[in-house]
């Protein structure tokens, strides 16, 4: 017989139901989990308890609701064989908890059947920023959402700081194996890439040949791309070369006047210079509003004259 067909499954094969015969004797010791849940989960839960009570009763299982506390509790009994019940009620308060409905919470209770609660809020710093990158996953309507629950054969619900994922282990597997998806797109990658990575290996996985082997080849490589490039400001603050000496001392007026050699000049000179700078000074007014003046008396090019051919 060949090894690899030793380790693969054969399809359609699903363990033996665990039953009484398997553990006449029961528990030893009675074993409980109890949750709490939000204020407003308490009209609902009120309402479909005694359906978890039917439905933990056939594993027997105790389950107890108090409203005061606000807290759902799921104990075992001297009747109860199955060991992991337990585990598996106390997976079903914890999903009531987190919003998910009864019609789904029930399937919890099969063999083929597990959950997984992802924490999405303390990965994301900013208020703003989680409620996008939590809607992303959503998608317009819930339509990314209902590709994933597609592709996974699972039910995902997206609540507050969680997302809660109920389906076959081999669904799980790809919703919360190595985080793809949910702490993806927590982490700004688009959910799209990882849809069409399920949707080649759900194609792969159909071929026989395929399923021994490496599917590497098959799956796209993505490439982060910072398409946004940072805008540069309008004043560019340069450094400086660093001096040990100070700057030179700005000129005086009476450096100024040294210089110029009006510094030397009698009081009357200095006065006659003054005047002639100012008659300096209305002259080139003077002449600039005479120019504007002559401006209106300058007739405007008129347009050559067409002549028009007339008709015979």
């Amino acid at each position: 017989v060949d090894e690899s067909e030793l380790l693969t499954v054969p399809d359609g094969w699903k363990e033996p139901a665990f039953t009484r015969e398997d553990n006449p004797k029961g528990l030893l010791e009675e074993s409980s989990f109890a949750t709490l849940f939000p204020k407003y989960r308490e009209a609902y839960l009120k309402e479909c308890w005694p359906l978890v009570q039917k439905a933990l009763g056939e594993h027997y299982v105790n389950a107890t609701l108090d409203l005061i506390e606000g807290s759902m509790t799921v104990a075992t009994t001297k009747k109860t064989f199955d060991p992991y019940a337990i585990i598996r009620a106390r997976d079903l308060i914890k999903l009531l908890a987190r919003s998910v409905p009864f019609e789904q919470v029930f399937r919890i209770l099969q063999d083929d059947v597990a959950c997984d609660i992802i924490k999405i809020g303390s990965l994301v710093r900013k208020r703003d920023t989680f409620i996008k990158r939590r809607g992303r996953l959503l998608g317009p309507k819930g339509s990314t959402l209902k590709a994933l629950e597609l592709l996974t054969n699972c039910y995902i619900m997206v609540q507050g700081n969680t997302v809660s994922a109920l389906g076959p282990f081999s669904g799980l597997k790809e919703v919360r194996g190595g985080r793809k998806v949910v702490l993806d797109t927590m982490k700004n990658i688009h959910p799209i890439y990882n849809i069409k990575t399920l949707m080649i290996k759900r194609e792969l996985s159909k071929d026989p040949e395929l399923r021994t082997q490496s599917w590497e080849r098959f799956l796209p490589k993505f490439k982060r791309k910072n398409l946004k490039k940072r805008k540069e400001p309008k004043k560019k603050n340069t450094k400086k070369e660093y001096t040990p000496f100070p700057p030179p001392q700005p000129e005086s007026q009476i450096d100024k006047e040294l210089a110029s050699g009006e510094y030397f000049l009698k009081d009357r000179q200095k006065k006659r210079k003054r005047m002639e700078e100012i008659k300096a000074k209305q002259a080139d007014a003077i002449k600039k509003r005479q120019e504007e003046r002559n401006k209106a008396f300058i007739p405007p090019k008129e347009k050559p004259v067409v002549k028009t051919k007339k008709g015979n």
